[in-house]
């Protein structure tokens, strides 16, 4: 973990010393710092990519030579394949945080996570595929209960809202 924090800082440095070159009135060189500082605090799915479309926004600016954007945005990338490929926690973690336990999930619910495991975040509609016979409302009603839970999290509104295995 120790490697990890270093990792995260030298990364947050090297983003910081970048945007030095962007305009010093600039939006997006506040924007692209506080999230790499969210990120160095605590990295999750929606920071990352949201830092991802910072950099194409960036790199379309000419402040900056797009391969010195590249470096940089690359170990992002490679920080977000890492938190998507993370194991979940063990069930006897999860028991100590006084949530839930494997044996207390349906079988669909465990499917649910491991949809959520694999892709990183999905929507309903995608775990109807899985489960051609269970209607919308009962998958609606799984992901309510492991939101409440505290296992997944859910972002975006309306037709835009998805769901990813909550980080930390």
């Amino acid at each position: 973990m120790d490697t990890d924090n270093n990792f995260l800082i030298q990364l947050t440095n090297s983003l910081y010393r970048m945007t030095l070159f962007f305009p010093k009135k600039e939006p997006l060189r506040y924007k692209i710092r506080e999230t790499a500082a969210d990120i160095l605090a605590k990295p999750t799915l929606q920071n990352l990519e949201l830092i991802n479309t910072f950099f194409e926004v960036a790199k379309n600016q000419n402040w900056v030579a797009p391969i010195d954007i590249l470096a940089i945005q690359s170990n992002y990338d490679n920080l977000r394949n890492d938190l998507i490929k993370a194991p979940l926690a063990s069930s006897k973690e999860i028991e100590a945080n006084n949530t839930l336990t494997s044996s207390s999930l349906l079988e669909r619910q465990k499917k649910i996570l491991e949809l959520l495991k694999e892709k990183g975040r999905a929507q309903v509609w995608e775990a109807k595929q899985i489960f051609p016979k269970i209607s919308k409302r009962t998958l609606r009603r799984d992901f309510e209960f492991l939101l409440k839970q505290g296992v997944i999290e859910r972002f975006g509104e309306k037709n835009n809202t998805f769901y990813q295995i909550k980080l930390g």
